[in-house]
C-alpha cells in the first residue's frame, strides 16, 4: 500500500512510508525544475496521505523553494514580533541559521507553526543545506490524527465543540496575535479528524471552568507527545521536510551546539481557519 490508506500505486514518483502513522520519503523527483501534471497530482496526494514529506539531495534555489510552495497555495508571512529566524535576500524566504554564536534556537519545543494566527499556515517547507557533522538537529513530527484516534470515545465526545486559546505572545512577544481554534478539527482534504493543540501556544481550553480548561489542555498536550504517534527525521545536507500544519506538529531538537545547522523555510498561507 502506498501512503496511509490508499491502495492505488504511484506512477510518476516514488513514495516510501517512514512509519505506520506519519511521514513518507519522496524520490524519483527533481524539485529544481517545474513538475509535470502527474508528478504534481501525486505529490499532492502523498502530502494529504502522509502529513509530512521528506526529500533528499535537492539543491534548490529560492525560486525552486517558492515554486514548490506555490503549487499548494500563496507564500505566507510570519506573524510573530520576535523570532530566531531571519529574512533572507528573498523576502518570501526566511533564513534558519544557528551556530555557536546564536542567541537561541527556533522550534526547540513541540509546536504547530503560527497556530496563534487567525488563519494558521497550511504548511511549511524547510530546506537544510548544512547540518552538524555528527548528526544532531533532527526534527520530530507527530500525527494529530493518531493522537485523536487514540482518545476514548467519551473524551472525543467531550471535546467536540470546545475551543482552545492559542497565545502567540508566549512565543513571539507582545504585539503577536492570539486566536481561538477548535480543539478537534476535520482536515479539508483527507476528511479525517485530528487534534489542533500544541504545548507552545495553547494556554487553556475554553467553555469549561478555567482550572478544568488548564488541566485538560495539559492532558492533551502530554497525550500528543506519545512516541507511538511520532517519527524522527534525520537530516542530511540538501534535505527538505514539507509538513502539513493542520494535522501534525513538530520539534526541532537543539542537541548540536556549537555546530552549525543552516537552511531556509517557506510558509504556505492557510485558506480558512481550522474548523469542523
Amino acid at each position: 500500500m502506498d501512503g496511509h490508506g490508499n491502495n492505488e500505486a504511484y506512477r510518476a514518483i516514488t513514495v516510501k512510508r517512514c512509519s505506520p502513522t506519519i511521514g513518507a520519503e519522496i524520490s524519483n523527483i527533481d524539485l529544481t525544475r517545474p513538475l509535470a501534471d502527474l508528478e504534481l497530482a501525486e505529490l499532492k496526494r502523498a502530502f494529504t496521505e502522509n502529513m509530512v514529506l521528506f526529500f533528499r539531495d535537492q539543491k534548490i534555489s529560492f525560486e525552486d523553494h517558492v515554486r514548490l510552495a506555490e503549487y499548494f497555495g500563496p507564500v505566507g508571512s510570519h506573524v510573530g514580533k520576535k523570532t530566531h529566524s531571519k529574512p533572507s535576500e528573498d523576502s518570501r524566504v526566511r533564513r534558519f541559521h544557528f551556530d555557536a554564536n546564536s542567541d537561541g534556537i527556533s522550534g526547540n519545543a513541540w509546536h504547530t507553526d503560527q497556530s496563534c494566527a487567525p488563519i494558521p499556515p497550511l504548511g511549511s517547507i524547510l530546506y537544510m543545506h548544512t547540518i552538524p557533522p555528527d548528526g544532531g538537529g533532527d526534527t520530530m513530527f507527530v500525527s494529530m490524527y493518531a493522537a485523536y484516534d487514540a482518545l476514548s470515545a467519551r473524551m472525543k465526545t467531550y471535546l467536540e465543540g470546545l475551543t482552545a486559546l492559542h497565545d502567540g505572545v508566549l512565543i513571539f512577544g507582545d504585539g503577536t496575535p492570539r486566536a481561538e481554534h477548535p480543539v478537534v478539527i476535520r482536515h479539508p482534504e483527507s476528511g479525517r479528524k485530528g487534534l489542533f493543540i500544541n504545548g507552545s501556544a495553547v494556554r487553556w481550553i475554553n467553555g469549561v471552568p478555567k482550572q478544568e480548561g488548564i488541566g485538560l489542555a495539559r492532558f492533551l498536550i502530554e497525550h500528543c507527545r506519545m512516541p507511538e504517534f511520532s517519527y524522527r527525521f534525520r537530516w542530511e545536507p540538501h534535505s527538505i521536510a514539507f509538513w502539513d500544519n493542520r494535522c501534525c506538529h513538530h520539534y526541532a531538537i537543539a542537541d548540536y551546539f556549537p555546530h552549525t545547522r543552516s537552511g531556509y523555510r517557506v510558509q504556505i498561507e492557510g485558506v480558512s481557519p481550522p474548523s469542523l
